[in-house]
């Protein structure tokens, strides 16, 4: 038992270490290659840098009007998100913590919201902004992405609040607060990380998020940064160090809003397997 065990954590770890540079490579190739010189990158594109081109992120921002489209990405991010997890955070709370007639089939019908492709709707959606005269505008993109992560949101906050001790809202119950009182202030400050999964998961895919945005903008004042930086690409096709500096740059807000909730998210998944 003890030899199959050390095997099992022999290949997990090789193979988890294997995944792990197939996914970091490509990364590192691109932020070396964003402080090349053109001509630089064409002789050696695998080669480390002579000297370090700033520059090239300072025009690549200038060109490509990065300014534009991170506001834009910012806005819709951050409002999508807060919605869905301010909902998602509350349905769950109900759901996990209340007794009602109707519960399992809400619960289910949020279930249900994970197996619809999410592509799929997309020429729904199109028809139904059109008809609310919401087409090119930032709600276009709000509405879609709260509507296709509070499934997940649910699902993810609900089965970790189901765990806590009713002790928690009986103590709370004596002290002389009410539903939302307990909900705010002490089953929400202990679903933290939980909270910082579903957070994560929302920024990315908002962040990242192409097909709808493609279909339901058009103004380009008003395109987020994957839109953006295809535009980019479309113009500056031949300057290939630039391309890399402005996804380098799409790449950063990612990394820093993990590394802010890396602690939560850690947290989460120890007292995940505390509990299996």
């Amino acid at each position: 038992m003890r030899k199959k065990s050390l095997g099992f954590r022999l290949f997990a770890y090789t193979f988890l270490s294997l995944f792990a540079i197939m996914n970091i490579v490509p990364l590192f190739w691109m932020v070396v290659n964003s402080f090349k010189k053109e001509q630089e990158y064409a002789a050696s594109p695998f080669s480390l840098p002579e000297g370090l081109q700033f520059s090239n992120y300072t025009e690549a921002w200038k060109v490509a009007h990065m300014d534009v489209y991170f506001l834009n990405s910012i806005i819709v991010t951050f409002a999508s998100l807060l919605v869905t997890v301010f909902f998602g955070a509350l349905a769950s709370y109900f759901l996990s913590r209340f007794e009602f007639k109707l519960r399992g089939l809400t619960y289910g019908l949020f279930l249900l919201g994970m197996l619809v492709p999410i592509h799929a709707t997309l020429i729904p959606i199109f028809l139904i902004m059109q008809k609310l005269h919401f087409l090119d505008t930032y709600l276009s993109l709000i509405l879609p992405y709260t509507a296709f992560h509070l499934s997940l949101t649910i699902i993810i906050l609900e089965g970790f609040m189901r765990g806590f001790p009713k002790d928690l809202e009986e103590s709370g119950v004596m002290d002389g607060a009410g539903i939302f009182r307990i909900f705010w202030s002490i089953i929400l400050p202990i679903t933290r990380p939980a909270l910082a999964t579903v957070i994560i998961l929302n920024f990315i895919y908002n962040w990242n998020e192409y097909l709808f945005a493609l279909v339901l903008i058009s103004s380009a004042e008003l395109k987020t940064l994957p839109l953006g930086l295809a535009n980019f690409v479309g113009i500056e096709t031949a300057s290939f160090t630039l391309q890399m500096a402005a996804l380098t740059m799409a790449l950063i807000p990612i990394i820093i809003f993990y590394l802010l909730l890396q602690k939560q998210l850690v947290t989460g998944m120890t007292a995940g397997a505390v509990k299996g």
